[in-house]
């Protein structure tokens, strides 16, 4: 039965995950991440990590798409835009040279702990029974200390998604908008 489960959960974040870049209008790729994240959570939930299955469908797949899909209709981005028209002349190179430091601090962060990566061990104290918070205190320090790559890498995932949003959604100078107050 766990690999039915995994083999399912599989397909469905694949299937999302292709959705997300093949759609074209973007509610369809926003509603294929929904897709991606639940199969996220059913994984999360058949590796008995039911808090972190609960933060993925309430966080992710509730609050942050739905604030995609709020910004992506209020806006109207059905219309075609030119998108190779630069408002800031500056803004690759300096994406190029944040990209660069980025990818900087995530290799000295691996070089930094690779001892840790290469036993597969943790080296945190586990929390008594007594303790009120030990749950807490446990996932925080396996979060940002072992899992801290994996951690920031959804950050910076979540920030190009929203950039994505952000860059679908914008209007060319002189345009006026259809939303009327």
């Amino acid at each position: 039965m766990e690999l039915f489960v995994f083999v399912a959960a599989s397909i469905m974040v694949l299937a999302g995950a292709i959705g997300v870049v093949t759609r074209s209008n973007p509610v369809h790729a926003a509603l294929s991440m929904v897709l991606t994240l639940f199969g996220v959570a059913v994984m999360f939930v058949s590796l008995e990590a039911h808090f972190l299955a609960a933060v993925q469908v309430i966080v992710y797949a509730g609050a942050i798409v739905v604030l995609f899909l709020f910004v992506i209709m209020l806006l109207g981005v059905d219309k075609a835009e030119d998108v190779h028209t630069e408002p800031l002349k500056v803004q690759r190179p300096l994406a190029l040279i944040v990209a660069t430091g980025i990818a900087g601090v995530l290799v000295a962060a691996m070089f930094a702990g690779r001892d840790t990566i290469a036993s597969g061990r943790a080296s945190i104290d586990l929390p008594t029974v007594e303790d009120s918070d030990a749950n807490t205190r446990q996932l925080a320090r396996l979060i940002f200390s072992d899992y801290v790559v994996a951690f920031e890498v959804t950050s910076v995932l979540l920030v190009i998604a929203v950039v994505g949003t952000v860059l679908l959604a914008r209007k060319r100078r002189g345009e006026k908008s259809e939303v009327s107050v």
